[in-house]
């Protein structure tokens, strides 16, 4: 029967309530979208409704030009008098507090970031619901965890459940949403994080389907067939064209943000002056105002003319790059999936052009745009690829996702330092992990790496006594021994340098001086479970004792599990020839010369 203090018992409390958390934001994410539903009718037509509507099909005329600057001097005043942290489209907020602040959000921002949200969005703002549902599932999980007894570990895994729960309820793409767990928000891959995170994710994709309509949230409108190998390669193409792309946008979006900075205005009215850059782009070119789920499910269906396809492409960049850099509230990704399936069909429309048998789909090229955009972007390539996939509910896209989202994040990873994600949060000071690599401290046991036991000490003799036994001994350099009893039971460490400290009476015991609780460990434990018991006991070296007998074995310190971590080092450091041509060369000379004398011999 598991016990309160066991960690799979841990596992379970916290998985549950991951899925209360997650069935929490699936509501919050519904009454989001009703927000901007709301707010969209009020502001475009008067209509104190919840009924869905795009801002795209107003008509106020040159008017229009006034909402957007309305509903950003209105999130100004939000973020001034409510919370800062509004600001933003919300992952790399999420990402700063787990790296930077133990995972504690303001519990204000459950109510202050839809809602401030809802406002920008309903008044034109070119952005996605998901950021700031992603935000608001973050928060709610990181106060449930501030709420509890909890550590600090089991908060973060709080924190991505309520995120993760949201994307997967706006977009019902839980298993894409796992993947951005791992890549953007917790950094690591193991039972105790992901059981928690899937259960989020599931619940969130169920209530997707309870509030939402049912069905790919982005419908294509026939099967897309499967791409040949020619046509493989040139979405590959297309992938490193749009990875290109990503970059530019990336630094395009924190240029403009550099430039609002500069400005000799408080940040509060910054975006009330990227609502007019939004306003006036939306008088020309209305479907950049609002969300825009639409135009993408357009893009992919082949339902818009290239002009329409060029003003999404470029209009819509400069709209949301300029709101976005203003500091308004508002998400990324539907923009940059908007951009992306523009870009991707305009690369797919010249590629028909010039090689009209190239076997390039035009919804096809969409796709691969949206999810390559992503990939590069935002560097969360599994996450890019599987999202499409789940948001299309089309299998056979698989295989040009995958080669074109590798693309574009090749050139991401190789062009750009940061990624749209972390460029915000690395110019504070907060590096994120880049990497996802299995732990070396938990694959090498101590039994490997530890020292034979030099001389031991008896509890009873003297400092003095011991002292010279010591000098005496070619041991008398090391700085840590082991103390027994007169059976040879293991009953501590001692430090040479207490040992030999002015301060110690040399009459007295080395029982007095020895540390004998929590500093033995098994042969069989992890370098990472020495270490951890080492910080927890304040000790630089522990006893290791049998796994059959508890019997004392050898010795362990901090300088064995450095140097474990240096050999790791030079695994990936030092470059070295395992097998050399020439020697095997010589060596079957030599061997064919012996055979060769043998049978002459014979």
């Amino acid at each position: 029967m598991l016990q309160p203090h066991d960690s799979k018992y841990r596992l379970l409390l916290i998985a549950g309530l991951a899925v209360l958390v997650a069935a929490a934001t699936s509501f919050v994410a519904r009454v989001l979208i009703y927000l901007i539903d709301f707010f969209t009718n009020v502001a475009f037509r008067g209509d104190f409704s919840f009924v869905h509507s795009s801002p795209a099909d107003n008509t106020l005329g040159v008017f229009v030009m006034i909402i957007p600057v309305m509903g950003g001097l209105i999130v100004g005043l939000m973020a001034f008098y409510g919370s800062k942290a509004i600001r933003g489209h919300g992952i790399p907020e999420a990402m700063e507090q787990i790296l930077t602040n133990q995972s504690k959000i303001k519990p204000a921002i459950i109510i202050l970031k839809p809602l401030s949200a809802a406002i920008s969005i309903g008044t034109g703002g070119p952005f996605g619901a998901e950021g700031p549902i992603i935000s608001t599932g973050g928060a709610l999980g990181s106060t449930i965890g501030q709420l509890l007894r909890i550590t600090h570990y089991e908060r973060k895994i709080l924190l991505a459940s309520g995120a993760t729960a949201g994307m997967s309820a706006i977009f019902g793409s839980p298993l894409a949403a796992i993947f951005l767990a791992i890549e953007l928000l917790l950094f690591e891959f193991s039972p105790r994080s992901i059981i928690p995170i899937a259960l989020a994710c599931i619940t969130g994709a169920t209530g997707h389907h309870f509030l939402f309509e049912p069905g790919p949230v982005f419908p294509v409108g026939s099967t897309i067939e499967p791409a040949g190998n020619g046509a493989v390669a040139l979405y590959s193409v297309i992938g490193i064209l749009i990875g290109l792309v990503s970059v530019g946008v990336t630094k395009t979006v924190y240029f403009i943000e550099d430039g609002f900075e500069k400005l000799p205005l408080h940040w509060m009215w910054w975006p009330a002056i990227g609502g007019i850059a939004v306003g006036i782009i939306g008088y020309f070119a209305p479907r950049t105002l609002g969300v825009g789920y639409d135009n993408i499910t357009d893009l992919l269906s082949g339902h818009v003319t290239l002009q329409i396809v060029f003003s999404l492409c470029f209009l819509k960049f400069v709209s949301w790059a300029i709101a976005l850099g203003s500091g308004t509230s508002g998400g990324t990704l539907a923009p940059l999936l908007t951009i992306g399936g523009a870009t991707g069909v305009l690369l797919g429309s010249m590629i028909i052009y010039f090689f009209p048998s190239s076997g390039i789909a035009l919804p096809l090229a969409a796709l691969v745009g949206m999810s390559a955009m992503f990939a590069g972007a935002s560097r969360a390539v599994l996450t890019s690829i599987v999202f499409g996939l789940e948001t299309t509910g089309q299998s056979n896209t698989l295989l040009p996702l995958l080669a074109a989202c590798t693309a574009s994040y090749f050139v991401s990873f190789f062009i750009m330092k940061n990624t749209i994600m972390t460029e915000k949060i690395a110019r504070r000071g907060v590096k994120t992990p880049h990497a996802y690599e299995s732990d070396i401290l938990e694959r090498i046991t101590v039994g490997q790496v530890m020292n034979k036991i030099g001389v031991v000490l008896q509890e009873d003799n003297t400092i003095q006594q011991a002292m010279e036994t010591l000098r005496k001994s070619h041991h008398y350099p090391d700085p840590y021994f082991v103390v027994a009893n007169k059976e040879g039971e293991f009953r501590g460490i001692l430090s040479s340098a207490v040992l030999f400290s002015d301060l110690q009476s040399p009459m007295n015991q080395v029982r007095t001086i020895t540390k004998a609780t929590g500093v033995s460990i098994g042969m069989d434990q992890s370098l990472r479970t020495a270490a951890e018991r080492m910080a927890t006991e304040k000790t630089y070296a522990l006893a290791v004792l049998s796994s059959s007998d508890n019997g004392l074995s050898g010795m362990i310190s901090y300088k064995d599990i450095i140097d474990t971590i240096q050999v790791r080092m030079e695994d990936h450091g030092k470059k070295h020839k395992s097998i050399s041509l020439k020697r095997y060369a010589l060596k079957m000379l030599i061997h064919g010369q012996k055979l060769t004398n043998r049978k002459g011999r014979g």
